[in-house]
């Protein structure tokens, strides 16, 4: 049971900072502080229950603070601080002693060994609950102040009287919506505009065309005249190419190709960065040697390059069906290899991955102590998640993000409501 007359604390955002702030100061103030989050949407915890393809891609298995903090476009030198403070080892082992087990995979991502983002969400709104904290969803702020006495006035819904609260933690998420950058502006706050930052690449290519639902383990995706470079696995879709290596590229981007409606040009090494066209060549010359007259060329030499790949591009190097290799002309060759290693696509949109709808953009970082996550300009308010001008590459990074500035922001607000006491 809360006492009453104690410092209250709003948190407004029911995602995974905010929940995360709101246990992080209900962990410290045992129950001597009030607490409530308030969400707008109908389901608390949106992003987690659908990340990872539904099984929730909680952090990463980069340990070293430097190293994880590359993996960030915006936000990778201001990050430093705060994640040697909260890291992503101090994430598994909150997690753990929270009951739920986590896996590394091969790639590096952490995910519960259930498979399932509902175990994620079953913990942290299980806490919450356990500290006292009062979730409440369905609530949709339209104005915040703060009163004379310095205490922050907050409107929900249509409600005449405003909630009152010492403390207020933002965090919701990425400020795509009018009213999120209109809340932010009504406390001062500047913000650079949001772009989608997490995206593949809309192509319409009849080289592409049958190849859907092909991929490659490691190509290499480049934007020249942006001297902009990816490598990583490559999917192809029946709306263009995917996969990390192009939502990286596109985080890396984010603001350019905003800038460019999304209208350029990317060079495609479908062997990443192992082969070069001696190489290739070679490969192509011992293959000749080998099977002469006797074998035709329909199959792939290249274990990394499916037979449907290898079959598109042999064909449109005018090599027919029932060519051999001992019948591959010197020209051809060329065609074969410069498709390999150098094809060019023309990117014409873009196409939101549904499980990683990151935004680039937010709440300026100078503006903010990072050491506490407090605004520089309105004492007592906290920022913690997406709302901020960072962003990160997929594979964890941006939860491990949401995790970190949201444990500093709400473990803030206990000690000072404490030291104040």
């Amino acid at each position: 049971m809360i006492p009453e007359q104690v410092p209250r604390v709003a948190v407004i955002g029911g995602g995974a900072a905010g929940f995360f702030g709101a246990i992080a100061c209900a962990e410290i103030a045992n129950g001597q502080m009030d607490i409530s989050i308030f969400e707008m949407g109908s389901n608390f915890l949106t992003k987690v229950k659908i990340s990872g393809g539904g099984r929730c891609n909680v952090t990463n298995g980069l340990e070293n603070t430097f190293d994880f903090s590359e993996h960030y476009p915006r936000g990778k030198r201001e990050l430093i601080g705060p994640l040697s403070r909260w890291s992503q080892e101090d994430t598994v082992w909150w997690f753990r002693e929270n009951g739920v087990e986590l896996k590394t995979e091969s790639d590096g991502r952490i995910f519960p060994v259930t498979d399932s983002s509902q175990t994620v969400i079953d913990c942290l709104t299980g806490v919450a609950k356990k500290k006292g904290i009062e979730a409440k969803n369905n609530c949709c702020v339209n104005r915040i102040d703060k009163s004379d006495e310095g205490s922050f006035r907050i409107w929900i819904n249509d409600q005449d009287d405003p909630i009152e609260a010492d403390y207020l933690l933002v965090a919701t998420g990425g400020i795509r919506s009018a009213q999120s950058r209109n809340l932010l502006e009504s406390m001062g706050h500047e913000f650079t505009s949001p772009v989608p930052s997490l995206f593949t690449f809309e192509i319409e290519d009849n080289r592409l065309t049958e190849l859907s639902g092909l991929s490659v383990p490691s190509a290499s995706v480049v934007i020249g005249h942006l001297g902009m470079k990816s490598v990583g696995p490559l999917l192809i879709t029946h709306w263009g190419l995917s996969g990390p290596v192009i939502l990286k590229l596109s985080a890396l981007g984010a603001r350019e190709l905003e800038q460019l409606n999304y209208d350029f040009k990317i060079m495609v090494n479908w062997l990443g960065e192992e082969w070069k066209s001696k190489q290739l060549s070679q490969r192509i010359e011992s293959e000749r040697n080998l099977n002469g007259p006797r074998k035709i060329m329909k199959r792939s030499p290249i274990k990394e390059i499916p037979n449907r790949l290898w079959k598109r591009i042999v064909s449109k190097a005018e090599v027919t069906d029932d060519q051999t290799w001992s019948e591959l002309t010197k020209q051809a060759t060329l065609r074969i290899i410069n498709s390999l290693i150098a094809e060019e696509f023309k990117v014409s949109g873009k196409s939101l991955n549904k499980s990683e709808f990151v935004t680039c953009g937010g709440v300026l970082l100078r503006d903010l102590d990072l050491r506490t996550m407090e605004s520089r300009s309105v004492e007592n308010l906290f920022f913690a998640g997406e709302v901020m001008d960072i962003d990160g590459l997929t594979g964890g990074f941006n939860f491990q993000s949401a995790w970190t500035t949201g444990r500093i922001a709400g473990e803030e607000i206990a000690q000072r409501c404490f030291s104040q006491t």
